[in-house]
Protein backbone atom coordinates (compact mmCIF):
# COMPACT_ATOMS: atom_id res chain seq x y z
CA UNK A 1 0.00 0.00 0.00
CA UNK A 2 2.96 2.57 1.23
CA UNK A 3 4.23 1.60 -2.94
CA UNK A 4 1.38 2.55 -4.34
CA UNK A 5 1.04 5.81 -2.46
CA UNK A 6 4.25 6.55 -3.60
CA UNK A 7 3.49 5.92 -6.97
CA UNK A 8 -0.11 7.73 -6.71
CA UNK A 9 2.20 10.94 -5.49
CA UNK A 10 4.82 10.70 -7.53
CA UNK A 11 1.96 10.54 -10.48
CA UNK A 12 0.34 13.46 -10.08
CA UNK A 13 3.39 15.24 -9.95
CA UNK A 14 4.39 14.59 -12.75
CA UNK A 15 0.83 15.28 -14.25
CA UNK A 16 1.06 18.56 -13.10
CA UNK A 17 4.35 18.99 -14.67
CA UNK A 18 3.16 19.13 -18.03
CA UNK A 19 3.89 14.96 -18.66
CA UNK A 20 1.67 12.76 -20.75
CA UNK A 21 -0.16 9.63 -19.64
CA UNK A 22 2.28 7.50 -22.04
CA UNK A 23 5.30 9.55 -20.41
CA UNK A 24 3.93 8.73 -16.62
CA UNK A 25 3.71 4.64 -17.43
CA UNK A 26 7.26 4.99 -18.67
CA UNK A 27 8.33 6.19 -14.83
CA UNK A 28 5.47 4.18 -12.92
CA UNK A 29 4.87 0.50 -14.39
CA UNK A 30 0.96 0.37 -13.27
CA UNK A 31 -2.01 -0.47 -15.23
CA UNK A 32 -3.46 2.92 -17.09
CA UNK A 33 -7.03 2.31 -15.86
CA UNK A 34 -4.80 3.06 -12.26
CA UNK A 35 -3.24 5.98 -13.55
CA UNK A 36 -7.13 7.09 -14.70
CA UNK A 37 -8.28 7.10 -11.77
CA UNK A 38 -5.33 8.40 -9.94
CA UNK A 39 -5.42 11.81 -12.25
CA UNK A 40 -8.80 12.45 -12.85
CA UNK A 41 -8.93 14.34 -10.20
CA UNK A 42 -5.85 16.74 -11.48
CA UNK A 43 -5.88 19.94 -12.96
CA UNK A 44 -3.50 21.32 -15.39
CA UNK A 45 -1.94 24.73 -15.57
CA UNK A 46 -1.82 26.70 -18.34
CA UNK A 47 1.63 25.74 -18.92
CA UNK A 48 1.34 22.02 -18.53
CA UNK A 49 -1.49 22.45 -21.20
CA UNK A 50 0.70 24.17 -23.58
CA UNK A 51 3.38 21.79 -22.94
CA UNK A 52 1.47 18.77 -23.60
CA UNK A 53 -0.30 20.26 -26.79
CA UNK A 54 3.53 20.78 -27.79
CA UNK A 55 4.51 17.59 -27.53
CA UNK A 56 1.08 16.22 -29.41
CA UNK A 57 1.59 18.52 -32.13
CA UNK A 58 5.45 17.52 -32.35
CA UNK A 59 4.40 13.81 -32.61
CA UNK A 60 1.92 14.60 -35.30
CA UNK A 61 4.41 16.39 -37.29
CA UNK A 62 6.83 13.65 -36.94
CA UNK A 63 4.32 10.88 -37.85
CA UNK A 64 3.68 13.04 -40.92
CA UNK A 65 7.00 13.47 -41.71
CA UNK A 66 7.46 9.40 -41.73
CA UNK A 67 5.01 9.05 -43.83
CA UNK A 68 6.12 11.50 -46.18
CA UNK A 69 9.07 9.44 -46.55
CA UNK A 70 7.50 6.16 -46.99
CA UNK A 71 5.49 7.77 -49.58
CA UNK A 72 9.05 9.15 -51.34
CA UNK A 73 10.65 5.43 -51.22
CA UNK A 74 7.66 4.22 -52.77
CA UNK A 75 7.35 6.08 -55.42
CA UNK A 76 11.11 5.79 -56.29
CA UNK A 77 10.85 1.85 -56.30
CA UNK A 78 8.06 1.96 -58.31
CA UNK A 79 9.55 3.98 -60.70
CA UNK A 80 12.99 2.51 -60.71
CA UNK A 81 10.93 -0.94 -61.22
CA UNK A 82 9.40 0.78 -64.09
CA UNK A 83 12.63 2.06 -65.83
CA UNK A 84 13.26 -1.51 -66.06
CA UNK A 85 10.51 -2.47 -67.76
CA UNK A 86 11.11 -0.35 -70.63
CA UNK A 87 14.39 -1.09 -71.45
CA UNK A 88 15.95 -0.67 -74.66
CA UNK A 89 14.04 1.05 -77.36
CA UNK A 90 14.11 -0.01 -80.89
CA UNK A 91 13.90 2.51 -83.74
CA UNK A 92 10.65 1.26 -84.77
CA UNK A 93 9.14 1.61 -81.01
CA UNK A 94 10.17 5.10 -81.36
CA UNK A 95 8.61 5.91 -84.17
CA UNK A 96 5.62 4.38 -83.08
CA UNK A 97 5.76 6.49 -79.86
CA UNK A 98 6.43 10.15 -81.65
CA UNK A 99 3.65 9.43 -84.04
CA UNK A 100 0.99 8.35 -80.45
CA UNK A 101 2.90 11.51 -79.57
CA UNK A 102 1.98 13.76 -82.30
CA UNK A 103 -1.85 12.12 -82.79
CA UNK A 104 -2.40 13.22 -79.11
CA UNK A 105 -0.51 17.06 -79.21
CA UNK A 106 0.26 17.63 -82.94
CA UNK A 107 -1.71 19.97 -85.56
CA UNK A 108 -3.99 18.05 -87.62
CA UNK A 109 -5.32 18.93 -91.58
CA UNK A 110 -8.34 20.76 -90.88
CA UNK A 111 -11.15 21.09 -93.76
CA UNK A 112 -12.68 24.65 -94.21
CA UNK A 113 -15.16 25.26 -96.61
CA UNK A 114 -14.96 21.87 -98.40
CA UNK A 115 -11.11 22.03 -98.84
CA UNK A 116 -8.53 20.88 -96.92
CA UNK A 117 -5.84 23.01 -95.90
CA UNK A 118 -2.39 21.28 -95.14
CA UNK A 119 -0.52 23.15 -92.54
CA UNK A 120 3.30 22.50 -91.01
CA UNK A 121 4.08 19.78 -88.55
CA UNK A 122 3.64 21.34 -85.34
CA UNK A 123 3.77 20.26 -81.72
CA UNK A 124 3.46 22.48 -79.01
CA UNK A 125 4.05 20.94 -74.86
CA UNK A 126 5.23 21.98 -71.34
CA UNK A 127 6.99 18.72 -70.96
CA UNK A 128 11.22 18.81 -71.68
CA UNK A 129 10.48 14.61 -71.74
CA UNK A 130 8.43 14.94 -74.97
CA UNK A 131 9.96 17.83 -76.54
CA UNK A 132 13.36 15.68 -76.33
CA UNK A 133 11.74 12.21 -77.80
CA UNK A 134 10.02 14.38 -80.62
CA UNK A 135 12.94 15.88 -81.34
CA UNK A 136 14.46 12.56 -81.75
CA UNK A 137 12.43 11.18 -83.82
CA UNK A 138 12.46 14.34 -86.33
CA UNK A 139 16.53 14.23 -86.46
CA UNK A 140 17.58 10.41 -85.86
CA UNK A 141 14.04 8.71 -87.03
CA UNK A 142 12.77 10.63 -89.85
CA UNK A 143 16.01 12.42 -90.93
CA UNK A 144 14.91 16.09 -90.93
CA UNK A 145 17.65 18.29 -91.49
CA UNK A 146 18.27 20.75 -88.38
CA UNK A 147 17.80 23.83 -90.49
CA UNK A 148 14.11 22.94 -90.98
CA UNK A 149 13.10 22.79 -87.37
CA UNK A 150 11.90 26.25 -85.69
CA UNK A 151 10.67 27.03 -82.29
CA UNK A 152 8.60 29.46 -80.78
CA UNK A 153 7.82 30.14 -77.20
CA UNK A 154 4.50 30.69 -75.45
CA UNK A 155 5.09 32.20 -72.41
CA UNK A 156 3.35 34.39 -69.48
CA UNK A 157 3.20 37.79 -69.69
CA UNK A 158 4.13 37.99 -65.75
CA UNK A 159 7.71 36.17 -67.04
CA UNK A 160 8.94 38.66 -69.54
CA UNK A 161 11.48 39.18 -66.41
CA UNK A 162 12.88 35.70 -67.09
CA UNK A 163 12.83 35.33 -70.82
CA UNK A 164 16.70 35.15 -71.33
CA UNK A 165 16.38 32.04 -68.51
CA UNK A 166 13.64 30.25 -70.27
CA UNK A 167 15.30 30.27 -73.73
CA UNK A 168 18.36 28.87 -72.06
CA UNK A 169 16.12 26.04 -70.86
CA UNK A 170 14.92 25.68 -74.13
CA UNK A 171 17.81 25.44 -75.43
CA UNK A 172 20.07 22.99 -72.75
CA UNK A 173 16.55 20.92 -73.20
CA UNK A 174 16.18 20.32 -77.07
CA UNK A 175 19.85 20.90 -78.02
CA UNK A 176 19.66 23.66 -80.21
CA UNK A 177 21.49 26.30 -80.44
CA UNK A 178 19.98 29.72 -78.20
CA UNK A 179 19.61 32.16 -80.98
CA UNK A 180 16.87 29.30 -82.49
CA UNK A 181 14.54 30.81 -79.30
CA UNK A 182 14.14 34.25 -80.48
CA UNK A 183 10.51 33.98 -81.85
CA UNK A 184 7.93 34.29 -78.64
CA UNK A 185 4.15 35.05 -78.21
CA UNK A 186 3.18 36.29 -74.68
CA UNK A 187 0.31 35.15 -73.38
CA UNK A 188 -2.11 37.31 -71.43
CA UNK A 189 -2.95 36.40 -67.81
CA UNK A 190 -6.22 36.60 -66.11
CA UNK A 191 -6.70 38.18 -63.01
CA UNK A 192 -7.76 35.32 -61.08
CA UNK A 193 -5.69 32.80 -62.34
CA UNK A 194 -5.71 29.67 -60.94
CA UNK A 195 -2.94 28.59 -62.92
CA UNK A 196 0.06 26.61 -60.94
CA UNK A 197 2.54 26.46 -62.95
CA UNK A 198 4.24 29.76 -62.01
CA UNK A 199 7.56 30.69 -60.40
CA UNK A 200 11.00 29.41 -61.07
CA UNK A 201 9.71 26.12 -62.40
CA UNK A 202 7.65 27.85 -65.23
CA UNK A 203 9.34 27.55 -68.25
CA UNK A 204 6.45 28.41 -70.96
CA UNK A 205 5.56 25.76 -73.17
CA UNK A 206 7.47 25.70 -76.32
CA UNK A 207 6.41 24.97 -80.22
CA UNK A 208 8.30 22.87 -82.57
CA UNK A 209 7.49 23.16 -86.28
CA UNK A 210 8.74 21.74 -88.98
CA UNK A 211 9.38 23.68 -93.11
CA UNK A 212 8.37 22.12 -96.04
CA UNK A 213 6.55 19.18 -94.32
CA UNK A 214 3.08 18.98 -96.22
CA UNK A 215 4.07 15.13 -97.10
CA UNK A 216 4.86 14.56 -93.66
CA UNK A 217 1.60 15.73 -91.81
CA UNK A 218 -0.24 13.59 -94.28
CA UNK A 219 2.19 10.63 -93.37
CA UNK A 220 1.37 10.80 -90.55
CA UNK A 221 -2.65 11.33 -90.65
CA UNK A 222 -1.57 8.12 -92.79
CA UNK A 223 0.55 5.83 -89.59
CA UNK A 224 -2.14 7.44 -87.58
CA UNK A 225 -4.97 5.60 -88.96
CA UNK A 226 -2.85 2.60 -89.35
CA UNK A 227 -2.60 2.13 -85.98
CA UNK A 228 -6.02 2.63 -85.83
CA UNK A 229 -6.90 -0.38 -88.53
CA UNK A 230 -4.27 -2.32 -86.64
CA UNK A 231 -5.35 -2.40 -83.50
Amino acid sequence: MIQKTKEKEKAIRLRKMGYSYREILEEIPVAKSSLSLWLRNVGLAKEQKQRLTEKKLASALRGSLKRQQERIEKTKKIKEEAIGEVGKLTERELWLISVALYWAEGTKEKEIGGRVKTGRVRISNSDPFLVKVFLKWLLDIYKIPRARIYFRIFLHETSRHRLNEVQKYWSTVTGFPLNCFNLVTWKKNLVKTKRKNIGENYFGLVDIGVRESTNLIRKIAGWVEGIHKNL
